[in-house]
């Protein structure tokens, strides 16, 4: 059993999660890959085809369809929040740019559970034009998934299509990522791994997206929804650790990866996280151009261009509930592990399941 998946293997018998899935290598493929543990606490062990919830993931994946559409021409950088949305015109949203709302400095608000008490999809997106900016635009770095949330309707609006379509379209087809969807149809339900038992669904929520308020928005938004299996985030990491040349121009994808808040608080590129000089969630054996992001239901993707890595990590550490905080340090732990693993031959044979056994549901 590899390092990797002993720690994973660990982190199940800890009961930080009841799953947990990922792979680490370069360009060329993994140089250690598997699962560990089952679907749910007391369900099926992993077998390698699990469909994750991504979480916050997401917002990375609908950056890249922002980018690919500044590409096109659909939209600038520049444009703001009132260019494209005419709802947010008579608001303090009005001013707010593409850029701004990339890098998490709008002055949006974080977290905020709007579905607490605007339960349609219409009085919610309503209550973020009303919701006070903590902050001027461009003045701090404030992660907000309401920003991700207008960040895709701007998308939606310039192209005339549908988000799920843009993010198919421009990253899903190029590299082949058939199991990456916004709400998922029953086949891949039937495969997907259990988040919490919600209190506000009053059930074990599988298949369907964690995020409470992007239930409200229908399952399809900037902030959230996407789900996806190992092998499809696998495929991704191999794209960014190589330029993502299939996704973006090399000037593109350069422009999206590099800090642009290194004056503010934060380092965040353009949809991406940046490696911050303290408290980074994946500690700091990855370099200083490292970038990634995390999602709340315990899954994260990073990349470091300096040695051409990426790992990948997918977990479900929300189930049965989202009150455990191990996650925080084995994550920083798996990304120590996974720098210090030797690169794998081209073409080398990965390791699957067989290496990571299932441990009990208990």
């Amino acid at each position: 059993m590899s390092p990797l998946a002993e720690l994973l293997a660990a982190g199940c018998e800890r009961q930080v999660y009841s799953g947990a899935a990922w792979s680490v290598g370069t360009a060329h493929g993994p140089a250690d890959r598997g699962w560990t543990g089952r679907r749910s606490r007391d369900g099926d062990a992993l077998d390698g085809g699990e469909l994750w919830d991504l979480a916050s993931v997401t917002k990375p994946l609908v950056g890249l369809a922002v980018m690919r559409l500044a590409e096109t021409g659909a939209l600038t950088l520049d444009d703001t929040v009132g260019d494209h949305l005419s709802g947010y015109r008579d608001s303090d949203k009005a001013t707010v740019t593409v850029r701004q709302l990339l890098t998490h400095t709008s002055g949006l608000r974080g977290g905020t559970p709007l579905y607490r008490d605007h339960p349609t999809r219409a009085a919610l997106l309503a209550a973020i034009g009303r919701m006070p900016a903590r902050t001027g635009p461009g003045t701090a770095v404030e992660y907000s998934s309401q920003g991700f949330i207008l960040l895709g309707l701007i998308a939606e609006a310039a192209a005339g299509r549908s988000l799920a379509d843009l993010v198919r379209d421009h990253v899903c087809v190029p590299l082949g990522l058939t199991d990456t969807v916004f709400t998922p149809d029953a086949e891949r339900r039937a495969r997907a791994v259990a988040t919490e038992d919600c209190p506000w669904r009053g059930r074990v929520v599988a298949g369907e997206v964690h995020d409470e308020n992007a239930v409200v928005l229908g399952g399809v938004c900037g902030h959230a929804g996407l789900f996806a299996t190992l092998d499809d985030m696998e495929r991704l990491g191999r794209s960014l650790a190589a330029g993502g040349r299939e996704l973006l121009r090399p000037e593109t994808f350069a422009l999206m990866t590099a800090g642009h808040t290194d004056t503010l608080n934060l380092r965040r590129a353009l949809a991406w996280q940046g490696q911050d000089p303290t408290g980074s969630p994946v500690g700091h054996t990855f370099g200083p151009a490292s970038f990634g992001h995390t999602g709340f239901t315990g899954t994260s993707i990073w990349i470091d261009p300096a040695t051409g890595r990426y790992a990948v990590l997918l977990t479900n550490r929300v189930h049965p509930t989202r009150e455990g905080t191990g996650i925080v340090a084995l994550r920083r732990a798996f990304h120590d592990a996974a720098a210090l693993l030797p690169d794998g031959p081209p073409g080398a044979s990965p390791r699957v399941g067989a290496d990571s056994p299932a441990p009990g549901g208990g």
